[in-house]
């Protein structure tokens, strides 16, 4: 008879049945997350949907005054709903250009989910 762990079930399905999305944020290191995302080390990656989904934009330059310069999503006005900081430094990001308006920040090695109702419109080293 095949036993199932109710304590390891009971957060995911309570989170189903909530319409929630988890905004975790990876551990430096983690591989097998890393991968997901598909973010080439070295750069600040945003993509348009959850979990490294979607479009992605990807800079190695260690900032950006104005996303919309090169990434077509933000062009057409979506929202960033995860970002992957494959670079060597902690990544502040902004929902104007220039630098204002700050609104988070991704350590090194790290990203995730975010809340999905802003774009990303510039970003620099903290």
């Amino acid at each position: 008879m095949r036993r199932i762990c109710l304590s390891a079930i009971a957060p995911v399905a309570l989170a189903v049945a909530l319409g929630t999305v988890p905004t975790a944020a990876a551990a430096p290191g983690n591989s097998a997350h890393r991968a997901a995302y598909n973010c080439s080390p070295g750069y600040f990656c945003i993509y348009s949907d959850w979990n490294g989904g979607g479009t992605r934009c990807q800079w190695s330059q260690p900032s950006k005054a104005n996303t919309a310069d090169d990434c077509s999503f933000i062009q057409r006005g979506y929202n960033v709903r995860s970002v992957w900081n494959g670079t060597g430094h902690r990544v502040q990001y902004y929902t104007q250009t220039n630098y204002q308006h700050r609104v988070g920040s991704t350590p090194a090695g790290a990203g995730g989910n975010l809340q999905g109702s802003y774009q990303i419109r510039s970003f620099k080293p903290q």
